[in-house]
């Protein structure tokens, strides 16, 4: 193992422990003065945050990637096979960590053509360098649990203990499609679970399915936000409302 993967190894094995006895010292927040001027409000709900789409990226980050989300999962396989044959990723790289008991995997909407093919290093180099990777945690013996394993974060009470739900912080991972209606049409065909259909709540459009693990994935077009007269659970493009899952 070179330097780099033995780098990342100690890396992951902090990060991925779900119990950590490690502490780290918590970054500098603004003042909640320089907070409020900085987030001018314009209306009830609305703040002014145009300054934080205009100009350069600050010194020092304009290379940054915005290289991965992390999930943990209760079994790779049946995660893999989620996340490469339903939603058509494709596996870019993986590292295995016995002497810690997890292995990752990392996932990614690309073609296998432009994987590096039997080179760990390549396949390093191209996986660090590629946004909107989704890397998929697997702690060994979690696949042995009965049921759920990892809170979801949206209104869950997996994990908690004394089982009520907690407003989690994390709400959902996302894709684009060329066609909500066509792509939930297949998602339904190959038992996907749905939240919301295109046509069912008061946003019309988008849906959400879940993993094998219950994370939400939400499903949105690639172009407007346009709505068809009924949805793959034949539901019609009238009515609805909003729910928020948080709670």
């Amino acid at each position: 193992m070179n330097k780099a993967f033995l780098s990342l190894a100690v890396l992951l094995a902090l990060a991925h422990n779900p119990v950590s006895s490690f502490s780290s010292t918590p970054f500098q927040r603004k003042s909640k003065t320089n907070l409020q001027t900085t987030l001018k409000m314009t209306s009830e709900g609305s703040l002014d945050v145009s300054r934080f789409m205009a100009g350069a990226r600050p010194d020092g980050t304009e290379k940054f990637v915005m290289q991965q989300t992390m999930v943990r999962v209760k079994d790779p396989t049946t995660s893999l096979e989620f996340y490469c044959d339903i939603l058509g990723f494709k596996l870019v790289m993986y590292r295995e960590f016995p002497q810690w008991g997890f292995n990752v995997y990392f996932v990614a909407p690309v073609n296998s053509v432009d994987i590096p093919e039997g080179d760990p290093d390549a396949q390093w180099n191209y996986c660090m360098n590629l946004p909107g990777c989704i890397e998929l945690t697997w702690n060994y013996g979690s696949e042995k649990e009965e049921g759920l394993v990892y809170n979801t974060g949206n209104g869950d009470s997996t994990g908690t203990a004394d089982g009520e739900k907690v407003k989690g912080g994390f709400g959902h991972l996302g894709i684009t499609v060329p066609d909500v209606y066509e792509a939930c049409e297949r998602f339904k065909k190959l038992g996907c679970t749905f939240t919301k259909t295109p046509n069912s709540g008061g946003m019309k459009g988008l849906a959400f399915i879940k993993d094998p693990d219950g994370y939400l994935i939400e499903i949105l077009p690639q172009g407007p936000m346009i709505s068809k007269p009924v949805d793959c659970d034949g539901h019609t493009a009238e009515g609805g409302g909003y729910k928020d899952n948080s709670k």
